[in-house]
């Protein structure tokens, strides 16, 4: 998919792929902050937040990182980042790289998307299992892990605030690379019109995969 080639793949969009895990109750009451903010998803709230993204390759310890601005919905998604911007409706894919000044337009298929919303939020995925989760200080942190071999990640460590506003997360691939995602300026906030459509130029090349 057209998303996977953006960045180093902007893995950010793992934020609903945990939040929608349908996870155990931690032990903070007797909610689960997951069941809280799975359902601030479901009532149509939009995570906002600038974005700083880093793969630190296992072998030869090479950096890769991006930074940007992502804006997250229950069946939706946005990402700006590096001169590419990527926009999921939940109908349809739009990818335009400013650098080409190239736009891909492609049917969403969201069971051939890792990070889709709603294939997490449907439960499709099962291979993580809660190793830990606590209150540390101020933050809410969460360790998951999966013996599964085909699973996107072993282990996944998330980090929270304690009014469920996502502050970080670290995955850790199966190759032992370690992806870093830290979110700044993180709120949730009403959709607005036009949030989740693509702007281009008129003089860009457009490409059309749909028919």
């Amino acid at each position: 998919m057209i998303w996977k080639n953006l960045t180093d793949k902007l893995q950010i969009i793992l934020i609903v792929y945990i939040v929608g895990l349908g996870l155990p109750s931690l032990t903070l009451g007797q909610e689960s902050p997951f069941s809280k903010l799975k359902q601030t998803f479901e009532n149509g709230s939009i995570f906002k937040a600038e974005f700083h993204h880093q793969t630190v390759d296992s072998y030869t310890r090479d950096t890769v990182a991006s930074s940007g601005h992502i804006w997250v919905g229950n069946q939706e998604y946005r990402v700006q980042a590096d001169n590419k911007s990527v926009v999921v409706d939940g109908k349809t894919s739009t990818v335009y790289d400013e650098d080409r000044n190239r736009v891909i337009i492609s049917k969403y298929e969201p069971e051939d998307d890792d990070f889709a919303p709603s294939r997490i939020l449907n439960g499709v995925d099962s291979t993580f299992t809660v190793q830990n989760q606590e209150i540390r200080e101020n933050e809410i942190y969460i360790l998951l892990s999966s013996d599964d071999p085909f699973a996107i990640y072993k282990k996944v460590e998330l980090f929270l605030t304690k009014s469920l506003i996502p502050k970080k997360i670290v995955a850790v691939d199966p190759a032992d690379n370690i992806i870093t995602t830290t979110f700044s300026e993180g709120k949730f906030m009403k959709p607005e019109e036009g949030m989740f459509t693509l702007s281009y130029p008129e003089s860009a090349e457009k490409v059309d995969m749909r028919n």
